[in-house]
């Protein structure tokens, strides 16, 4: 029964979904592929579902945060010479990495330091590094946030 409902909401509200996940995305075929990743996904978690409405929450939500996760893992990171350029700002952009970096160094704890390290400047997915820690992926995330937020206070202080 659950399924049914899973799989008529999905059939119905298959354009609507496919518009949430290209409007995160930039590529037509990788938002197709987000949202068909994420019905069989819920499929074959079978789900109590209890109405229709539940499976469009669900769907909605699943194929909105699938997206977002999609955009991060295509989402580049600059390397350090494309941040510091020949140019006139060069000294100031030297200047503002390393500062950066010291904040890096002194503001965060060691767990702190490696993840936003592994994620940002090594490209490593969230999984990846909670395997290699031996952490929950959700722990990972958290900590990567409060790191982002530490540096954010940081450089709000120094202003």
């Amino acid at each position: 029964m659950a399924q049914d409902f899973l799989t008529d909401a999905f059939v119905r509200l298959r354009q609507k979904l496919k518009g949430v996940s290209g409007g995160i995305l930039p590529d037509p075929g990788g938002a197709e592929d987000v949202l068909q990743d994420s019905f069989v996904q819920l499929w074959r978690r079978k789900y109590p579902l209890g109405s229709e409405k539940e499976a469009e929450a669900l769907l909605a939500r699943t194929v909105r945060n699938a997206s977002l996760n999609e955009r991060r893992r295509q989402r580049t990171v600059p390397l350090e010479r494309d941040i510091i350029d020949d140019g006139p700002d060069d000294r100031e952009r030297e200047k503002a990495y390393a500062e950066m970096r010291r904040k890096i160094e002194t503001e965060l704890s060691d767990i702190q330091r490696y993840i936003l390290e592994e994620k940002e400047y090594g490209g490593r997915t969230m999984e990846d590094i909670a395997r290699e820690l031996k952490m929950e992926p959700a722990a990972v995330r958290m900590q990567l946030s409060r790191a982002r937020k530490t540096l954010r206070k940081a450089l709000e202080d120094d202003r």
